[in-house]
């Protein structure tokens, strides 16, 4: 890949800076949506408090407010020894201290993933998309996709589990975006095939998820709609690289497993990370050789 035009940097830089905000906004929702399949959204913090909002950080600010000033370090410069405060916590009884410890915990550990390496991950893709595609139009529209993906990333490989309410709406927004880049000038993709390579891409998911349920979750078939609509508005030759790039990524994490013992052969593990990886590296070459 040639070196960026000095043109296009102030377009890569404005990109990274949407990426590195977008992410930053992901782990409070990564938290709520990371729950196994069947229960409802985390609408508590570890300590119990309402959680509200989907965007932000993974932190609780009346765990915050009910932790002394000073607390929070302290607990990180003393360790484990700090939390059992010795005969002063033993005078005040076993519930006043297990209260400030809950208060404690929860102020010095965020709840959901961590905020720096989200942003990081998400600036990088943003970034990465702006170089590939330089000033097309369909730039705007992966850069606003790009959030949703590593979303569905981070929830799939914490819980094993796809929302719909991020699955199905992804689908729908790329195809309803895509849309009108088509009639834009300087466009490099083709809305109809699009299309047909959400519908394709989708079908064939479905079909390996009817031949085996267990490794193929219904999740994967949904998400696989979006990721074929990206791939597709290169062409079909992208919507096939995508796709053997996707299960590509998921064996060689698998045979990593394998190697160094933490999985068997027939250990499932969560397919969505992969899927939005190979449809990434799909547009990232569809984009480039466009």
């Amino acid at each position: 890949m040639t070196a960026v035009p000095s043109a296009a940097l102030p377009l890569v830089a404005a990109a990274v800076l949407w990426g590195a905000a977008a992410g930053a906004s992901l782990p409070r929702a990564a938290y709520r949506f990371s729950v196994p399949s069947g229960e409802t959204w985390r609408d508590r913090c570890p300590a119990g408090h309402s959680v509200r909002g989907w965007i932000g950080r993974g932190r609780c600010e009346q765990c915050a407010a009910a932790t002394p000033a000073g607390a929070t370090a302290a607990a990180a410069a003393d360790g484990p020894a700090a939390a059992a405060d010795g005969p002063a916590a033993a005078a005040d009884g076993p519930a006043a201290a297990s209260a400030g410890d809950r208060a404690l915990t929860s102020a010095v550990i965020p709840y959901g993933p961590r905020t720096l390496p989200i942003s990081l991950v998400t600036a990088l893709v943003c970034g990465a998309l702006a170089v590939a595609t330089g000033v097309r139009p369909e730039l705007v529209v992966w850069l606003l996709l790009a959030p949703v993906g590593v979303l569905l990333a981070v929830v799939d490989f914490r819980v094993r589990r796809l929302p719909d309410v991020l699955t199905l709406p992804l689908a729908g927004a790329a195809l309803a975006l895509l849309g009108p880049a088509a009639l834009v000038p300087g466009h490099a993709g083709h809305w109809p095939t699009a299309l047909y390579g959400a519908l394709a891409l989708g079908g064939g998911y479905f079909v390996l998820f009817l031949a085996n349920p267990a490794g193929m979750g219904f999740g994967d078939v949904k998400l696989a709609l979006g990721a074929g609509a990206v791939l597709g508005w290169y062409g079909w030759p992208v919507v096939l690289l995508g796709t053997f790039a996707g299960f590509l990524f998921g064996a060689l994490y698998g045979g990593a497993l394998v190697a160094v013992r933490r999985a068997g052969r027939k250990t499932a593990i969560a397919f969505g990370p992969f899927l939005v990886a190979g449809a990434f590296a799909g547009v990232l070459i569809g984009a480039y050789a466009a």
